[in-house]
């Protein structure tokens, strides 16, 4: 492939069921013939996943918890997702900067002046080229979310009202840029969300 790569992230609260329909988004796009780069936030490097253990299970200040997101995403941009793109590859990521608005801002109550000094920073004028938004009651996901067995991490185990701010912020958000969001009713049988997962990479 040719020219530079697209940028897709899936988004949503916990428990509404991106992770099969990332692997589905990856196979379709390496059937189409991309390399594609599959990745996560927290995460992604050898940084990114200590910072990612550090997030998911220890206490810590609100600010140092969103200074620690961007700082993961600042190394995470860095080593692996623009290179990716600038060699031609297709990067689909599991959360990115919407996931610390809907969770930190939305949910915890972060300044948004300070969450968007914090964005203008870490990447001012790069954004995803399509987010796909997971939506679903929170109890709904709470359901799933227990259903699995593992032992929840610090953000799952907040309570259903956290969530509902989580899942109105993500709304909110995906509203200010309906232009790049492609909303999915993650309570939807499986088969029909990813075919709308499919559609709206095919029109990528």
């Amino acid at each position: 492939m040719s020219g530079r790569g697209r940028f897709i992230t899936f988004e949503g609260i916990d428990g509404a069921g991106k992770s099969s329909q990332i692997e589905a988004a990856v196979g379709h796009l390496r059937r189409r013939g991309h390399q594609v780069l599959q990745t996560r936030e927290p995460g992604g490097t050898p940084i990114g996943e200590r910072l990612r253990e550090l997030l998911l299970n220890q206490p810590m200040h609100l600010e140092t918890e969103a200074m620690l997101m961007f700082a993961a995403r600042r190394e995470h941009l860095e080593k692996l997702v623009l290179p990716a793109l600038a060699r031609g590859e297709w990067v689909v990521c599991d959360r990115f900067t919407d996931a610390t608005y809907a969770y930190q801002v939305g949910g915890r109550g972060l300044d948004r002046g300070r969450f968007e000094v914090l964005e203008r920073w870490v990447h001012a004028g790069f954004e995803p080229n399509l987010t796909l938004l997971f939506d679903l009651d929170p109890a709904i996901a709470a359901q799933r979310v227990a259903a699995t067995g593992h032992a929840p991490d610090r953000f799952e185990r907040e309570q259903l009202d956290f969530f509902e701010r989580v899942r109105n912020a993500y709304l909110a958000r995906a509203a200010a840029a309906a232009g790049r969001f492609r909303i999915i009713d993650a309570s939807a049988p499986i088969d029909a969300i990813r075919e709308r997962v499919l559609d709206a990479v095919e029109r990528l």
